[in-house]
């Protein structure tokens, strides 16, 4: 297949379903770590010194007051890390380059559902990591509840077929898994969907659509038809008329979850 190395990774490195040689470019001018969300994920690492970040990516959410080991297979990805962040390991999930037991807690945040092969990559997960296991996902029952639906369906539906739900986390750690509840502020500053509940403009820049990869496994068309459609609703008006109530409300209670195991 073309842009598909040997071992089954994109020409970038990229190990998982998406692309990020091709759209990953700008991801850090619109996937910035919300303070508000790294609070609870830091809370959530409680007082582990050495973390390993898995799917690191451009470095968001990683603490500054830690030992951070950082996985990231995508060179696109890695290259946006900021200068104050360690370099990332070139090194997928499914196999960690690291004895068992070497870290004291491990996270990941919007990356599991891009694993090729979840179940080993938790379990490799569990394997290095003597403490909490912290993971930012979306629950998938409830990712198609969100108003973008009306427009692209297409874009949640893949979403929703891409995020492991909490029972298959808790089965693949073989531990018990809390799933919190994480409020997404209006002014969330880490682009994924569901950050844009109250400022539905932002989907008609192209720049912050390819940051919410599902957008990326839609046909063109199918998104130029969405956007369109989102665009004319907006200046005629339609989408306050349902959804104005969404401007002035400060948090959403959406898809958005921290899967916590711990030992």
């Amino acid at each position: 297949m073309k842009g598909i190395t040997m071992d089954g990774r994109r020409r970038d490195g990229s190990a998982g379903d998406a692309d990020y040689g091709r759209i990953g470019g700008h991801y850090s001018r619109y996937r910035q770590p919300d303070p508000r969300i790294a609070a609870i994920i830091l809370d959530a690492l409680g007082t582990a010194e050495r973390v390993l970040n898995v799917g690191a990516g451009a470095g968001s959410y990683e603490p500054t007051d830690r030992r951070i080991t950082a996985v990231e297979p995508s060179a696109t990805m890695r290259a946006q890390r900021p200068a104050h962040l360690s370099a990332a390991i070139d090194a997928v999930a499914e196999a960690l380059p690291f004895d068992d037991g070497t870290f004291d807690a491990a996270m990941s945040t919007f990356s599991i559902h891009q694993w090729s092969d979840l179940r080993t990559g938790l379990r490799e997960l569990r394997r290095v990591t003597r403490g909490p296991i912290v993971l930012l996902s979306c629950e998938p029952g409830e990712v198609e509840r969100f108003w973008l639906s009306d427009y692209a369906p297409g874009v949640l539906a893949a979403e929703a077929r891409r995020y492991p739900s909490h029972v298959t986390i808790a089965e693949a750690l073989g531990t018990d898994v809390e799933a919190r509840w994480v409020p997404i502020p209006f002014d969330c500053v880490d682009g994924f969907n569901e950050a844009y509940y109250g400022r539905p403009e932002m989907f008609l820049d192209p720049g912050a659509r390819l940051s919410c990869s599902a957008w990326s496994f839609i046909e063109p068309a199918a998104a130029e038809a969405a956007v369109a459609r989102l665009a004319d609703d907006l200046k005629q008006g339609v989408w306050d008329a349902r959804y104005r109530d969404l401007r002035q409300q400060p948090s959403y209670e959406g898809s958005l979850r921290l899967y916590v195991a711990t030992i």
